[in-house]
């Protein structure tokens, strides 16, 4: 649930890749969708290792795309009993690979994996979602700098399965309860309801306000409120101020988020998303605990499942006197879905 990137949950305005799942033919893409002159791509490739490692992760999408889908719509089918599973499926396997470079250490290579396998028809207005992690067991600093780190500076946390039950509270009120498990030995149950609203103040800014409530048998309950503003600058530039606070019940303090994020898209291969932030905590004061600037640069390698990533980044932590530390990540994430968002 962390995602999917870049700060997808912070997301007031959505903006989606365009679809090419479509496409029949070449001619019909635009002549700037390619990296190349359109006259070259029906040019024989050269032979070489890269043609033919290419090739062969090419081979994969294709094979295990349809294989994730495929389970997804297969749970779908037998929870539900129906006989058809609905379209827009949101299973999905992702998979990185990863460096970073800090002051002093050199690049480190870690891979990466994410899941959620979705059952939205089990009944109309319930799902069983089973995902590898749950945002709840993640501190609040790391998920909003979760783009900056590699899979060995994250929490290690359990897949969790969840029967998800969505409602409405009058008109514009979402709400959705869960109740489930973490999928581990001795199994931790769960329980959180969330809330959100959205509204439309002028015709430039939009807000949206997020709260949820959660108890894990064993780590006890907290609670979490997200509130976000939007525009469209225009020229392709988007804002977003988002402000959040978690309580942490075992430790008896908030903890506290700000962050300031611009995103642009380039064209239809590339997008631009700056940063700055600043996190904090209650206890044993209200005080910061680190302030953090970053630049996701991603950009669409191929089709719409493989993508490439370079985020530098700086941060000032409380616990080293507000030095700065520097880090650069360099990623590469590939997709095994037959349809999932990608925004």
């Amino acid at each position: 649930m962390a995602a999917a990137h870049a700060q997808a949950d912070d997301a007031v305005f959505k903006v989606k890749d365009p679809s090419i799942s479509d496409v029949l033919s070449p001619e019909t893409l635009p002549p700037d969708f390619y990296d190349f002159a359109p006259d070259d791509f029906w040019m024989e490739p050269k032979d070489s290792y890269w043609m033919n490692f290419s090739n062969w992760v090419l081979r994969q999408e294709r094979t295990q795309g349809q294989r994730v889908q495929s389970l997804g719509e297969w749970a779908d089918r037998t929870f539900s009993g129906a006989k058809a599973g609905l379209p827009n499926n949101e299973s999905y396997l992702r998979l990185g690979f990863a460096t970073e470079s800090e002051y002093g250490d050199p690049a480190q290579f870690d891979p990466e994996a994410r899941f959620r396998l979705d059952v939205p028809t089990v009944e109309e207005k319930l799902r069983l979602v089973i995902e590898s992690e749950s945002d709840e067991l993640i501190p609040l600093s790391e998920r909003r700098r979760d783009r900056q780190l590699t899979e060995d500076e994250r929490s290690e946390t359990q897949a969790t399965g969840a029967l998800r039950y969505f409602s409405e509270v009058g008109d514009a009120i979402n709400l959705s309860n869960d109740v489930g498990v973490r999928l581990r030995f001795p199994t931790d149950a769960f329980w959180r309801v969330t809330a959100d609203k959205r509204w439309q103040l002028n015709n430039d800014w939009g807000l949206k306000a997020e709260q949820r409530l959660y108890y894990f048998h064993q780590d006890g309950w907290g609670t979490r409120s997200w509130l976000g503003v939007g525009r469209d600058f225009g020229n392709g530039w988007n804002f977003l101020s988002a402000s959040e606070m978690e309580w942490v019940h075992n430790d008896r303090r908030f903890e506290m988020a700000q962050t300031f994020n611009f995103y642009k898209r380039l064209n239809n291969r590339a997008t631009l998303n700056p940063r700055f932030g600043i996190l904090g905590e209650s206890r044993p004061t209200w005080r910061q605990t680190s302030l953090f600037a970053d630049v996701t640069y991603r950009y669409r390698l191929h089709s719409d499942w493989l993508f490439g990533e370079i985020i530098p980044a700086l941060e000032f932590p409380r616990a080293e006197s507000f030095k700065d530390r520097a880090s650069l990540i360099l990623r590469i994430e590939l997709y095994f879905s037959g349809s999932i968002d990608r925004s």
